[in-house]
């Protein structure tokens, strides 16, 4: 195991009767993306919390390597929360040597760091600025410098890309996919599935405090139940609608979309389709993270 590896163990959080994290792991490698996704609620915030000291944990662990992490180790960790944790009248270039200084940089060292951040964000004619007179927009990319301007070892980021136009997300994928390559462990949250699905190397899934699927999306995706399309243009309307372990989601004149129950043999849907008559498509489609999502989300409401 890398000595950078972040590794959360086990992690557990109740607040009276209300259990906040139930056993929760993953570890994020270095060089890794990892997305943490799940409902309002589900546990992505308290988790990460607990990773930066802020909360502490009932049972369980945050590990860098094997190692118990330290408070000298969380303060090479940079974190982005999801409210603004900036000085609103401060300016920005005062802010970032302020917060950089604060994690052990020189004054010199600091004013460096910060214009190159502040070139990176496009943020340079906006320097002297106070936060609060920025848009939302640009609030998230001080954000986001504050938690890169010391060079951390670790970033957490929790939702960094809430309120972004399409243009700064570009520009924030970009940096974080840069600390990536660089060796960075990076773990952040996000309801924008398709932005994650795009990004990360692996995801984690949390409902309830529980997290109920992890791996990469491929490796999900290709283990949930997924479609069938099958085009047959001599099918009459309702051919598949006999097949045991078999749901029809739509018919739309020849083509028909199916989903399989776990087991169901393809090529007994294949037969009952050809004997129909002709068959021009028969292609099985993978569910897109977002669809993987709800229906995780919706099998855990309904039990």
């Amino acid at each position: 195991m890398d000595a950078n590896t972040l590794n959360v163990v086990e992690l557990c959080k109740r607040y009276g009767g209300v259990t906040a994290l139930d056993r929760v792991s993953f570890a994020v490698r270095p060089g890794e993306l990892f997305g943490f996704v799940g409902s309002n609620g589900a546990g992505k915030t308290t988790a990460m919390r607990i990773i930066l000291g802020v909360l502490a944990a009932d049972s369980g662990e945050v590990r860098v390597g094997h190692a118990p992490i330290t408070s000298s180790m969380r303060a090479r960790i940079g974190y982005m929360p999801e409210e603004r944790g900036l000085y609103p009248k401060m300016p920005v270039l005062d802010q970032l040597v302020y917060l950089a200084q604060l994690r052990g940089c020189s004054t010199d060292e600091a004013h460096t760091r910060t214009e190159r951040w502040l070139a990176r964000m496009d943020l340079r004619e906006r320097r002297h600025d106070e936060v609060q007179k920025l848009s939302l927009g640009n609030q998230q990319r001080v954000q986001l410098a504050a938690a890169l301007v010391h060079d951390p070892d670790i970033l957490v980021l929790d939702e960094p890309f809430s309120g972004l136009d399409p243009v700064a997300v570009d520009v924030m994928s970009a940096v974080l996919r840069e600390k990536a390559a660089a060796g960075v462990p990076v773990v952040f949250s996000s309801h924008q599935l398709d932005l994650v699905e795009r990004l990360c190397d692996r995801v984690g899934i949390i409902r309830d405090g529980q997290m109920v699927a992890q791996g990469a999306v491929d490796e999900l995706t290709s283990a949930a139940s997924g479609t069938l399309r099958v085009v047959a243009p001599e099918a009459p309307s309702g051919w598949a609608s006999h097949i045991a372990g078999v749901r029809v989601l739509r018919e739309v004149d020849s083509q028909t979309v199916l989903e399989l129950d776990p087991g169901t043999d393809e090529q007994a849907v294949l037969r009952a389709a050809l004997e129909t008559g002709r068959v021009t498509e028969f292609s099985k489609q993978r569910p897109s993270l977002t669809e993987l999502f709800r229906n995780v989300v919706t099998e855990g409401s309904q039990q």
